[in-house]
C-alpha cells in the first residue's frame, strides 16, 4: 500500500506513457511527480527519468517508486533488507511527532491530536532519527536516504488515523491506526534507473528539445502542502511551529498558483509556453478550474494541441463532502507539439524537395 494521493494518476499511468511513446534520446520529465506513479511506468519502459515537485516528501516517494536495485545497494549497512530490519529494531524514543501528533499533545495543554498512537509516534520519531544518524555518518547515498524516507512515509501512512489526507484526523481510532508501525522492504526491479530528482519551482525546471515533459498540476483549490503537512514534517525531521486543531506547519510559501481559480489559466499557459521540449503532455480533468476549451485555446499559441480522452475514474473520496459530489472524474491528457517541432515534421526532406 502506498500513500493515497489526491489526483493520483496510478490508474491511467500506462495510457499516459503510451502517448509518450518509446524513449527517443531525451528524458521523461515528471514535473509534478506526486507519488511517482507515472514516472514509475516511464522508468519501467526504459526512460531516463527526471522528477520534480515543490514538496520534498513527494520527491522522496517518487524516488522510491522509480529506483531499481542497482541504484540502492546499501553496502555500508549490509544491504537493503538488513537496513530495513535495523530500522524496525530501533526502540521508541518520543520526539516531535509524539509531542504534536499523538494524544501526548493534549497532556501538554494543546489540542489532543490523534494522527498516531503515542507508541507509533514515538517509533516514527526514533526511526526518523536513525535515518538522520546513518546519513550524517556517511553510510547512505542521497538516493538510499530518500528511499528509506519514502519507506518511512508509507509505514506512517499505514497507521495514520486519517480518512485519506492529513487535513484532519479521526475522532475515534481506526483499526489500522492501532496496529504497530512497521517499515516494509519494497520489491525493487532488477535495473538501474537513470534518475534525477529535483525539489523546486516547476517554472525553473530545465528541459531540452529531446525531452517529453509531463505536467500534472493541481487544478482544484486543494493545496497539497497543507493536505500532506504531516508527511512533509516526517520527511524533514524538523520541529516547526505548528498550530490549530490539525497542527498545521507553515505552508503558504509553497502555495500553488495552479490551485487558485483566478490564476490557474495564466499559470498553465506560461508553464507550457516556457517549456523547451519535443512533446508536452498535460493532465487535466472535468473538475479543473479552467474550462477545457478555454485552456485548449490558450495552449494553441504554443503549438499543435490534441486532446486525448484517457479514462473515467471513480472519485477520490477522503471525506463525506467528496462522497456527496459526482461519482466520477473524466481524465484527459492535452498533448502539445511545440510549433518548431510541428514545422520540422511538415518540412520536406532534401530528397523530396529535389524531386
Amino acid at each position: 500500500m502506498g500513500v493515497r494521493y489526491i489526483g493520483s494518476k496510478a490508474r491511467v499511468a500506462d495510457a499516459i506513457l503510451d502517448l509518450a511513446g518509446a524513449p527517443q534520446g531525451g528524458r521523461f520529465v515528471d514535473a509534478f511527480c506526486g507519488t511517482g506513479s507515472v514516472a514509475a511506468v516511464g522508468a519501467s519502459r526504459g526512460w531516463p527519468v527526471t522528477l520534480n515537485d515543490t514538496l520534498p516528501s513527494a520527491v522522496a516517494m517518487s524516488v522510491g517508486a522509480t529506483v531499481g536495485q542497482g541504484n540502492v545497494s546499501f553496502p555500508a549497512l549490509n544491504g537493503y533488507a538488513a537496513t530495513i530490519r535495523a530500522l524496525n529494531a530501533v526502540s521508541a524514543n518520543p520526539g516531535f511527532l509524539h509531542a504534536e501528533y499523538s494524544p501526548a499533545s493534549g497532556a501538554a495543554g494543546k489540542v489532543e491530536r490523534r494522527y498516531f498512537t503515542e507508541e507509533n509516534a514515538a517509533r516514527l520519531d526514533a526511526m526518523r532519527a536513525q535515518i538522520r544518524s546513518w546519513s550524517g555518518a556517511g553510510l547512505l547515498t542521497k538516493v538510499e536516504e530518500e528511499l528509506l524516507l519514502a519507506d518511512l512515509l508509507r509505514a506512517a501512512n499505514r497507521v495514520a488515523n486519517i480518512s485519506g489526507t492529513y487535513g484532519c484526523f479521526l475522532k475515534n481510532w481506526s483499526a489500522t491506526a492501532l496496529r504497530p508501525v512497521v517499515v516494509q522492504e519494497r520489491v525493487l526491479p532488477q535495473r538501474t534507473t537513470d534518475l534525477r530528482a529535483v525539489v523546486g519551482d516547476v517554472t525553473l525546471l530545465p528541459t531540452n528539445s529531446e525531452d517529453t515533459v509531463y505536467f500534472d498540476p493541481p487544478y482544484t483549490k486543494r493545496q497539497y502542502s497543507a493536505y500532506y503537512h504531516v508527511l512533509e514534517t516526517i520527511h524533514a525531521g524538523d520541529s516547526p511551529e505548528v498550530g490549530g486543531v490539525t497542527g498545521l506547519r507553515p505552508w503558504r510559501d509553497k502555495a500553488s498558483d495552479f490551485s487558485y481559480k483566478t490564476r490557474a489559466l495564466d499559470a498553465l499557459t506560461r508553464l507550457v509556453l516556457g517549456t523547451t521540449a519535443r512533446q508536452v503532455l498535460l493532465s487535466y480533468s472535468n473538475e479543473g478550474h479552467v474550462p477545457r476549451e478555454q485552456l485548449i485555446n490558450a495552449l494553441s499559441e504554443a503549438g499543435k494541441v490534441t486532446v486525448h480522452e484517457v479514462k473515467t475514474i471513480g472519485r477520490y473520496r477522503p471525506n463525506a463532502q467528496a462522497s456527496a459530489n459526482a461519482a466520477a472524474v473524466n481524465e484527459y491528457v492535452i498533448e502539445v507539439l511545440p510549433i518548431q517541432f510541428e514545422q520540422a515534421k511538415r518540412r520536406p526532406s532534401p530528397a523530396a524537395a529535389r524531386a
